[in-house]
Protein backbone atom coordinates (compact mmCIF):
# COMPACT_ATOMS: atom_id res chain seq x y z
CA UNK A 1 0.00 0.00 0.00
CA UNK A 2 1.25 3.53 -0.82
CA UNK A 3 0.32 6.50 -2.05
CA UNK A 4 0.84 8.37 -5.29
CA UNK A 5 0.32 11.90 -6.52
CA UNK A 6 -1.35 12.70 -9.72
CA UNK A 7 0.33 15.83 -10.95
CA UNK A 8 -2.52 17.26 -13.29
CA UNK A 9 -5.58 16.97 -10.20
CA UNK A 10 -3.17 16.75 -6.93
CA UNK A 11 -5.28 14.15 -5.65
CA UNK A 12 -3.18 11.32 -3.46
CA UNK A 13 -4.81 8.16 -4.71
CA UNK A 14 -3.64 4.95 -2.32
CA UNK A 15 -2.60 1.74 -4.50
CA UNK A 16 -2.24 -1.52 -3.59
CA UNK A 17 -3.68 -5.10 -3.26
CA UNK A 18 -5.83 -4.30 -0.11
CA UNK A 19 -7.92 -2.16 -1.52
CA UNK A 20 -11.25 -4.01 -1.84
CA UNK A 21 -14.69 -3.41 -2.74
CA UNK A 22 -17.30 -2.05 0.03
CA UNK A 23 -20.55 -2.76 0.51
CA UNK A 24 -21.93 -3.77 3.93
CA UNK A 25 -20.14 -6.82 4.93
CA UNK A 26 -22.39 -10.19 5.73
CA UNK A 27 -20.99 -11.68 9.27
CA UNK A 28 -22.36 -14.48 11.54
CA UNK A 29 -21.99 -11.72 13.93
CA UNK A 30 -21.79 -8.04 14.34
CA UNK A 31 -18.08 -7.33 15.43
CA UNK A 32 -19.18 -4.34 17.23
CA UNK A 33 -21.74 -5.42 19.60
CA UNK A 34 -21.33 -5.05 22.94
CA UNK A 35 -21.34 -9.26 23.39
CA UNK A 36 -19.31 -9.81 20.46
CA UNK A 37 -17.27 -12.84 20.22
CA UNK A 38 -14.28 -10.86 18.02
CA UNK A 39 -11.78 -9.00 19.81
CA UNK A 40 -11.79 -5.20 18.71
CA UNK A 41 -8.76 -3.24 19.11
CA UNK A 42 -10.47 -0.49 21.42
CA UNK A 43 -9.15 2.85 21.12
CA UNK A 44 -11.21 5.29 22.98
CA UNK A 45 -14.73 4.99 24.51
CA UNK A 46 -16.39 7.36 26.07
CA UNK A 47 -18.78 7.05 29.45
CA UNK A 48 -21.99 5.05 29.33
CA UNK A 49 -25.54 6.36 29.84
CA UNK A 50 -28.58 4.48 31.40
CA UNK A 51 -25.71 1.45 32.83
CA UNK A 52 -24.54 0.72 30.07
CA UNK A 53 -20.73 0.37 30.12
CA UNK A 54 -20.03 2.85 26.94
CA UNK A 55 -21.96 5.11 25.28
CA UNK A 56 -19.86 5.21 21.58
CA UNK A 57 -15.95 4.04 21.08
CA UNK A 58 -13.12 4.24 18.76
CA UNK A 59 -11.87 0.68 17.74
CA UNK A 60 -9.09 0.12 14.65
CA UNK A 61 -10.48 -0.77 11.39
CA UNK A 62 -10.34 -4.40 10.88
CA UNK A 63 -8.16 -3.61 7.24
CA UNK A 64 -7.16 -0.45 7.79
CA UNK A 65 -6.30 1.74 4.38
CA UNK A 66 -3.51 3.50 6.92
CA UNK A 67 -1.18 2.06 9.52
CA UNK A 68 0.13 4.57 12.52
CA UNK A 69 3.73 3.28 12.52
CA UNK A 70 6.30 4.40 10.53
CA UNK A 71 7.39 7.77 8.48
CA UNK A 72 5.65 8.10 5.46
CA UNK A 73 8.70 8.87 3.53
CA UNK A 74 7.73 11.28 0.97
CA UNK A 75 10.12 10.92 -2.78
CA UNK A 76 10.35 11.91 -6.06
CA UNK A 77 9.64 9.48 -8.93
CA UNK A 78 11.10 11.67 -11.74
CA UNK A 79 8.38 14.33 -11.85
CA UNK A 80 5.56 12.13 -10.09
CA UNK A 81 5.29 11.95 -5.77
CA UNK A 82 4.75 8.98 -3.82
CA UNK A 83 4.98 8.04 -0.01
CA UNK A 84 3.93 5.44 2.26
CA UNK A 85 0.25 4.77 4.08
CA UNK A 86 1.42 6.36 6.93
CA UNK A 87 -1.67 7.48 8.96
CA UNK A 88 -4.88 5.93 11.09
CA UNK A 89 -8.01 4.31 9.99
CA UNK A 90 -10.32 3.90 13.06
CA UNK A 91 -14.11 2.98 13.36
CA UNK A 92 -16.14 5.23 15.82
CA UNK A 93 -18.61 3.38 16.90
CA UNK A 94 -21.85 5.39 17.45
CA UNK A 95 -23.98 3.28 19.90
CA UNK A 96 -23.65 0.01 21.60
CA UNK A 97 -27.19 -1.11 20.57
CA UNK A 98 -26.89 -2.46 16.94
CA UNK A 99 -30.54 -0.95 15.50
CA UNK A 100 -29.58 2.79 17.31
CA UNK A 101 -29.14 5.09 14.65
CA UNK A 102 -28.29 8.49 14.09
CA UNK A 103 -31.67 9.53 12.93
CA UNK A 104 -33.04 6.99 15.77
CA UNK A 105 -30.88 7.95 18.99
CA UNK A 106 -31.41 9.93 21.67
CA UNK A 107 -29.90 13.49 21.74
CA UNK A 108 -27.69 12.45 24.90
CA UNK A 109 -26.40 9.25 22.71
CA UNK A 110 -25.60 11.15 19.73
CA UNK A 111 -23.77 13.91 22.16
CA UNK A 112 -21.64 11.33 23.31
CA UNK A 113 -20.75 9.97 19.96
CA UNK A 114 -19.78 13.73 19.21
CA UNK A 115 -17.77 14.17 22.22
CA UNK A 116 -15.80 10.79 21.02
CA UNK A 117 -15.09 12.28 17.81
CA UNK A 118 -14.02 15.51 19.09
CA UNK A 119 -11.41 13.65 21.51
CA UNK A 120 -9.93 11.59 18.69
CA UNK A 121 -9.36 14.20 16.68
CA UNK A 122 -8.02 16.29 19.51
CA UNK A 123 -5.47 13.22 20.10
CA UNK A 124 -4.59 13.02 16.70
CA UNK A 125 -3.70 16.47 15.96
CA UNK A 126 -1.00 16.13 18.66
CA UNK A 127 1.01 13.97 15.95
CA UNK A 128 3.01 16.30 14.07
CA UNK A 129 3.04 13.74 11.22
CA UNK A 130 -0.52 13.99 10.34
CA UNK A 131 -2.17 17.14 8.46
CA UNK A 132 -5.62 16.59 8.64
CA UNK A 133 -7.97 14.03 10.80
CA UNK A 134 -11.25 13.36 8.57
CA UNK A 135 -14.73 11.86 10.58
CA UNK A 136 -17.33 10.71 7.57
CA UNK A 137 -20.20 8.22 7.72
CA UNK A 138 -21.60 6.60 4.32
CA UNK A 139 -24.78 4.99 4.50
CA UNK A 140 -26.45 2.56 2.54
CA UNK A 141 -24.81 0.01 -0.31
CA UNK A 142 -23.96 2.38 -2.86
CA UNK A 143 -22.48 5.04 -0.90
CA UNK A 144 -19.65 2.61 0.72
CA UNK A 145 -21.15 1.36 3.89
CA UNK A 146 -18.87 -1.42 4.97
CA UNK A 147 -20.73 -2.22 8.39
CA UNK A 148 -24.08 -2.78 9.93
CA UNK A 149 -23.56 -1.37 13.08
CA UNK A 150 -23.83 2.01 13.69
CA UNK A 151 -20.69 3.28 12.55
CA UNK A 152 -18.95 6.26 11.50
CA UNK A 153 -15.23 6.42 10.03
CA UNK A 154 -11.96 8.41 10.80
CA UNK A 155 -8.68 8.70 9.05
CA UNK A 156 -5.84 10.86 9.99
CA UNK A 157 -4.33 11.43 6.78
CA UNK A 158 -0.53 13.02 5.93
CA UNK A 159 -2.01 15.45 3.23
CA UNK A 160 -4.89 17.43 3.26
CA UNK A 161 -8.22 15.86 1.41
CA UNK A 162 -8.38 18.18 -1.69
CA UNK A 163 -12.00 20.01 -1.33
CA UNK A 164 -10.76 20.63 1.85
CA UNK A 165 -7.56 22.58 0.36
CA UNK A 166 -10.28 24.06 -1.82
CA UNK A 167 -11.82 26.00 1.40
CA UNK A 168 -8.83 26.95 3.22
CA UNK A 169 -7.69 28.42 -0.14
CA UNK A 170 -10.92 30.02 -0.27
CA UNK A 171 -11.79 31.29 2.88
CA UNK A 172 -8.21 32.66 2.94
CA UNK A 173 -8.65 34.79 0.00
CA UNK A 174 -12.08 35.80 1.21
CA UNK A 175 -10.47 37.14 4.57
CA UNK A 176 -7.72 38.73 2.34
CA UNK A 177 -10.01 40.90 0.70
CA UNK A 178 -12.49 41.61 3.84
CA UNK A 179 -10.78 40.63 6.94
CA UNK A 180 -13.96 38.41 7.29
CA UNK A 181 -14.98 34.93 7.76
CA UNK A 182 -17.11 33.78 4.51
CA UNK A 183 -18.93 31.36 6.68
CA UNK A 184 -20.11 33.81 8.90
CA UNK A 185 -20.89 36.21 6.32
CA UNK A 186 -23.04 33.02 4.53
CA UNK A 187 -24.87 32.44 8.06
CA UNK A 188 -25.73 36.20 7.88
CA UNK A 189 -27.27 36.27 5.03
CA UNK A 190 -29.06 33.13 4.94
CA UNK A 191 -30.49 34.07 7.96
CA UNK A 192 -31.64 37.35 7.33
CA UNK A 193 -33.00 35.90 4.16
CA UNK A 194 -34.54 33.06 5.59
CA UNK A 195 -34.80 30.94 2.49
CA UNK A 196 -32.21 28.13 2.44
CA UNK A 197 -32.91 27.52 6.38
CA UNK A 198 -34.02 24.14 8.04
CA UNK A 199 -33.83 24.92 11.49
CA UNK A 200 -32.12 26.34 14.62
CA UNK A 201 -31.71 24.80 17.62
CA UNK A 202 -29.31 26.66 20.47
CA UNK A 203 -25.65 27.82 18.39
CA UNK A 204 -26.48 25.86 15.51
CA UNK A 205 -28.38 25.73 12.38
CA UNK A 206 -28.94 23.34 9.55
CA UNK A 207 -29.60 25.16 5.87
CA UNK A 208 -29.00 24.37 2.28
CA UNK A 209 -26.00 26.02 0.46
CA UNK A 210 -26.45 28.53 -2.03
CA UNK A 211 -24.91 26.55 -4.49
CA UNK A 212 -25.38 23.04 -4.03
CA UNK A 213 -23.10 20.14 -5.70
CA UNK A 214 -25.24 17.42 -5.40
CA UNK A 215 -29.55 17.19 -4.58
CA UNK A 216 -30.51 17.85 -1.35
CA UNK A 217 -27.12 18.69 0.13
CA UNK A 218 -27.49 20.19 3.41
CA UNK A 219 -24.86 21.66 5.83
CA UNK A 220 -25.12 21.62 10.05
CA UNK A 221 -22.86 23.92 11.58
CA UNK A 222 -22.56 26.66 14.34
CA UNK A 223 -23.37 30.11 14.13
CA UNK A 224 -21.07 31.84 16.30
CA UNK A 225 -17.45 31.48 14.83
CA UNK A 226 -15.34 27.93 15.36
CA UNK A 227 -12.59 26.74 13.07
CA UNK A 228 -12.17 23.69 14.97
CA UNK A 229 -14.45 21.00 15.52
CA UNK A 230 -13.08 19.29 18.99
CA UNK A 231 -13.15 23.02 20.58
CA UNK A 232 -16.71 23.43 20.21
CA UNK A 233 -17.12 19.67 21.59
CA UNK A 234 -14.81 19.70 24.57
CA UNK A 235 -15.30 23.15 26.16
CA UNK A 236 -17.54 21.68 28.52
CA UNK A 237 -20.67 19.26 28.97
CA UNK A 238 -23.87 19.96 26.73
CA UNK A 239 -21.77 22.01 23.86
CA UNK A 240 -22.50 19.65 21.22
CA UNK A 241 -26.31 18.46 22.65
CA UNK A 242 -28.00 21.15 20.15
CA UNK A 243 -25.84 19.74 17.21
CA UNK A 244 -26.59 16.68 17.61
CA UNK A 245 -30.31 17.14 18.00
CA UNK A 246 -30.15 19.10 14.51
CA UNK A 247 -27.98 16.31 13.01
CA UNK A 248 -30.92 13.66 14.19
CA UNK A 249 -33.66 16.05 12.66
CA UNK A 250 -31.33 16.65 9.56
CA UNK A 251 -31.48 12.58 8.73
CA UNK A 252 -34.35 12.32 9.49
CA UNK A 253 -35.65 14.61 6.40
CA UNK A 254 -32.90 13.33 4.13
CA UNK A 255 -34.43 9.91 4.97
CA UNK A 256 -37.99 10.58 3.85
CA UNK A 257 -36.40 11.33 0.06
CA UNK A 258 -33.20 8.73 0.46
CA UNK A 259 -31.87 6.16 2.14
CA UNK A 260 -28.31 6.43 1.29
CA UNK A 261 -26.00 9.20 1.74
CA UNK A 262 -22.82 10.45 3.24
CA UNK A 263 -22.16 12.71 6.16
CA UNK A 264 -18.67 14.95 6.52
CA UNK A 265 -17.03 16.90 9.02
CA UNK A 266 -14.84 19.59 7.89
CA UNK A 267 -13.16 21.17 10.56
CA UNK A 268 -9.61 23.39 10.53
CA UNK A 269 -6.28 20.96 9.75
CA UNK A 270 -3.69 19.92 12.25
CA UNK A 271 -1.94 23.13 13.49
CA UNK A 272 0.91 21.47 14.78
CA UNK A 273 1.92 20.86 10.95
CA UNK A 274 4.79 23.72 10.18
CA UNK A 275 2.55 24.55 6.83
CA UNK A 276 -0.26 25.15 8.99
CA UNK A 277 1.03 26.61 11.97
CA UNK A 278 4.08 28.97 10.27
CA UNK A 279 2.60 30.35 6.69
CA UNK A 280 0.38 28.89 4.36
CA UNK A 281 -2.63 28.86 7.02
CA UNK A 282 -1.27 31.26 9.61
CA UNK A 283 -5.38 33.10 9.30
CA UNK A 284 -6.69 29.77 10.26
CA UNK A 285 -8.48 30.34 13.25
CA UNK A 286 -10.09 33.56 11.71
CA UNK A 287 -10.41 32.44 8.12
CA UNK A 288 -12.63 28.86 8.46
CA UNK A 289 -15.58 27.49 9.71
CA UNK A 290 -16.55 24.13 10.85
CA UNK A 291 -19.35 22.27 9.43
CA UNK A 292 -21.05 19.17 9.06
CA UNK A 293 -21.72 18.47 5.36
CA UNK A 294 -24.41 15.70 3.92
CA UNK A 295 -25.11 14.99 0.62
CA UNK A 296 -27.89 12.42 -0.81
CA UNK A 297 -30.10 11.40 -4.22
CA UNK A 298 -33.16 10.73 -4.32
CA UNK A 299 -34.83 6.86 -4.92
CA UNK A 300 -34.45 5.39 -7.92
CA UNK A 301 -31.50 7.41 -9.53
CA UNK A 302 -28.23 6.40 -9.60
CA UNK A 303 -25.92 7.25 -6.78
CA UNK A 304 -24.00 10.34 -7.31
CA UNK A 305 -20.14 8.69 -7.16
CA UNK A 306 -19.49 4.53 -7.43
CA UNK A 307 -17.62 4.30 -4.30
CA UNK A 308 -14.87 1.50 -3.53
CA UNK A 309 -13.15 0.75 -0.58
CA UNK A 310 -10.85 3.55 -0.23
CA UNK A 311 -13.31 6.02 -2.13
CA UNK A 312 -14.17 7.01 1.32
CA UNK A 313 -13.70 11.00 0.23
CA UNK A 314 -14.39 10.86 -3.44
CA UNK A 315 -18.03 12.04 -3.15
CA UNK A 316 -16.48 15.12 -1.24
CA UNK A 317 -13.56 15.58 -2.95
CA UNK A 318 -14.96 16.23 -6.72
CA UNK A 319 -13.68 13.03 -8.35
CA UNK A 320 -15.78 10.19 -8.29
CA UNK A 321 -13.46 8.49 -10.94
CA UNK A 322 -12.54 4.70 -10.32
CA UNK A 323 -8.81 4.08 -11.45
CA UNK A 324 -7.18 0.92 -11.86
CA UNK A 325 -4.17 -0.40 -13.48
CA UNK A 326 -2.98 -4.05 -14.26
CA UNK A 327 -3.58 -6.08 -10.74
CA UNK A 328 -3.23 -2.59 -8.53
CA UNK A 329 -6.21 -1.31 -6.93
CA UNK A 330 -6.34 1.85 -6.39
CA UNK A 331 -9.04 4.64 -5.09
CA UNK A 332 -8.54 8.29 -4.84
CA UNK A 333 -8.74 9.65 -1.12
CA UNK A 334 -7.61 13.25 -1.05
Amino acid sequence: MELRKDPITRSWVITGDEVTESGPRPEPFCRFCPDSSASAQVVSSVRGIDGIAWSARSVVHPSPLYRIEGDPARRGDGIYDRMGSVGAHEVLVENPRHDRHLWNSSDAEIEQFLVLAAQRIQDLKRDPRFKYISIFKNYGPNAGQEFEHPNSQLTATTFVPRRVLYELRAGRDYFDQKERCVFCDILSQEERQTQRVLETRGDYIAMCPYAPRVPYETWVMPRTHEAAFERSGLRGPGMLQDCGALLRRTLQRIRTVTEEFHLVLHTSPNSLHGSASLGYWKTINEDYHWHFGNSSHRRGQGPIVHVQRGLLFAFDLGDGSEAAAGSENRAVVG
